[in-house]
């Protein structure tokens, strides 16, 4: 189920398919229909197709349909804040979308003449910026319908060419998955993908087979995902939901290992996808696409897993090719192209700041509220790994993190009225400038072994059950009332002590013990990703857990808090849609946000942090 997902765009040119042509190459190993036959799933759709499954996988999927509906009755439709849990893999993606964008810029014709934009400016302390189509990129919408693709190795990466898009027969047999699921079904043959040999192969329920391990969770389906996850092949990467609607084949055999979605809805949706993917004895790689796929954002393509090489390429211009990872991201709807907005502000400002705050004058953002790239840690013990993509920013070397607020119309003109469950817009700032060292933290639990219960939402927040002081990160102030009861009485208000020692703010010795709700169950119901909430009785066991449990596993911070940085410098940006003219309403209520957030930083931090957001 996706619990709210920051949806990032490349922008690719959209052309038709090119008829049945298979890139010169000879006709496809193994059975495949002649052209004109109707897609397989057509039938397999109204019951005639063989359907296999065993007892315990109909058994998981009434439990996984209780489950959901357990979790769906509870759900809050906007959760606030939104941020996938791998912060290396968000930076990525921001530069995908960038080079793909730059890919069609270059490949487009020269723009008319028209009237010059207007001129970035600073008004006061904010950075104004004027889109003139290089920042806010349009839609790149789905333009596989009816198409088959080739992927054939080439050196570090793959050629892709066109074939016919017919469908392999038969289908083979179904399987059962329900929302965010995931079933083993490995492959016959020894598949050699990106050098390496495969043969453990996971079948998920969000249109891909991963290698070697299983991938059913339900962060965002995006580019992140295929980069930094498990090695996968991905014909139609999204948030797919087959208990929903649709079924999944797997056909298996000596020259061929086939997997077809046949009228999978996404989630939530009555939207869906039919698509089909085959590996072959030799390496190939063939997806094919039937001419009813009707959902908008998907991620196409191939990865060797955990990498940050990659090549975002124009699938319907194939024949293309692409070093490691490779493919096109799809989605129906606009996005802000991070890099280029950071290039643009550096032209014409310094180095001097850790982190960007970007504003913008119309909604951009879908299925969630802001978000945060983090582009370089240098900080060990945090849980995140230490890398540093600051230059492909823009930046010399000092930026650490961008953070997409959206249109400045979303919030109130007050910045302390709550409006998004426990939060104002302050509380928001905090969560997201937060991002940059939070919260990520596993522990040590009583076993001795590694633990992630004090997280929440993506692995990237604080859980429900944890007492986390009401840190802005999530979590609640939970209250002991004594005999496993509590209550929580107080949320997203501070940064916690635990949150001060990540910041690089106090030592461990200042960290006192702190609690989880282990085993919890509340009234009302609550999940450990659902969102702060005040007044909810939680009924459970108390787990204290010690900053040394926390450093056993992810070390110790350093630099320590003697010598990390006591200010946070930032730079407030409002950005211009194309074609329109910057309001000095906005503009203000941008500049009253700014001046109020350094006095509710400062106090958050108890004074031992300074947020300074003047431009210089």
């Amino acid at each position: 189920m996706n619990r709210g997902a920051v949806v990032l765009v490349v922008l690719l040119a959209a052309c038709g398919s090119s008829g049945n042509g298979d890139g010169g190459q000879g006709p496809p190993p193994g059975p495949s229909p002649g052209p004109g036959t109707q897609n397989p799933c057509a039938t397999a759709l109204t019951g005639n197709e063989a359907d296999v499954s065993t007892g315990d996988e109909i058994l998981g999927t009434v439990a996984a349909r209780i489950r959901d509906q357990g979790l769906q009755a509870v759900s809050i439709p906007d959760k606030g804040t939104l941020v996938d849990g791998n912060p290396r893999g968000r930076a990525l993606e921001g530069l995908w979308l960038h080079r793909a964008a730059e890919e069609r810029r270059q490949r487009a014709l020269a723009p008319p003449v028209t009237a010059p934009a207007p001129a970035d400016a600073d008004v006061g302390d904010i950075a104004v910026l004027q889109d003139q189509g290089d920042l806010i990129l349009p839609a790149n919408i789905f333009d596989l319908r009816a198409t088959g693709l080739r992927f054939t190795r080439s050196g570090g990466g793959y050629d892709v060419t066109k074939i016919d898009a017919s469908f392999r027969t038969p289908l083979g047999s179904r399987i059962i998955l329900t929302d965010d699921d995931s079933a083993r079904r490995d492959v016959p043959f020894g598949f050699s993908f990106y050098g390496r040999t495969q043969s453990a192969a996971f079948v998920n329920s969000d249109g891909n087979v991963t290698f070697g391990e299983e991938d059913k969770a339900s962060t965002e389906r995006n580019v992140s995902r295929l980069l930094t996850g498990p090695p996968r092949v991905s014909p139609f990467l999204a948030d797919l939901d087959p208990s929903s609607g649709g079924k999944v084949f797997v056909n298996t055999s000596s020259d061929q290992y086939t997997v077809t979605w046949c009228g999978v809805r996404g989630f939530d949706s009555t939207d869906g996808t039919t698509t089909q993917l085959t590996l072959l004895p030799d390496g190939t790689i063939e997806l094919k696409y039937g001419d009813t796929v009707t959902l908008p954002d998907a991620v196409v393509g191939l990865s060797p897993g955990r990498t940050g090489d990659f090549t975002p390429v124009d699938l319907s211009r194939a024949p293309v090719s692409g070093t490691g990872a490779v493919g096109e991201r799809f989605a129906g709807a606009g996005t802000l192209d991070t890099v280029a907005l950071s290039k643009r502000f550096y032209a014409s400002h310094s180095d001097s700041y850790d982190q960007i705050l970007f504003w913008t004058d119309q909604r951009i953002i879908r299925d969630a509220f802001s978000y945060e790239l983090t582009v370089s840690n240098d900080v060990r013990g945090l849980g995140i790994d230490l890398y540093d993509l600051s230059s492909e920013y823009g930046s010399p070397g000092r930026l650490r993190s961008v953070v997409v607020m959206d249109c400045v119309c979303k919030f109130p003109d007050n910045p302390k009225t709550k409006f998004l469950g426990e939060n104002n817009a302050l509380s928001v700032m905090g969560q997201e400038v937060g991002h940059r060292w939070l919260a990520y933290l596993n522990f040590r639990d009583r076993n001795g072994q590694t633990s992630d219960a004090l997280l929440g939402r993506d692995l990237a927040h604080w859980s429900f059950f944890f007492d986390s002081d009401a840190s802005v990160m999530e979590g609640n102030d939970i209250e002991d009332l004594g005999g496993g009861q509590f209550r929580t009485v107080a949320a997203v208000e501070r940064y916690s002590l635990l949150d001060q020692y990540a910041m690089g703010l106090i030592p461990p010795s200042r960290v006192p013990p702190f609690f989880y709700v282990e085993g919890a169950t509340a009234v009302p119901s609550r999940e450990r990703d659902s969102a702060p909430d005040v007044g909810v009785r939680i009924t459970g066991t108390k787990r204290e857990v010690l900053i040394e449990d926390v450093i056993a596993v992810n070390g110790a911070r350093s630099p320590s808090s003697a010598s990390a940085a006591k200010v946070h410098r930032q730079a407030f940006v409002y950005v211009v849609g194309r074609g329109r003219t910057a309001s000095p309403s906005q503009i203000d209520k941008v500049d009253t946000f700014r001046r109020a957030w350094e006095t509710f930083f400062e106090e958050a931090t108890d004074g031992r942090m300074t947020a300074v957001t003047e431009l210089k």
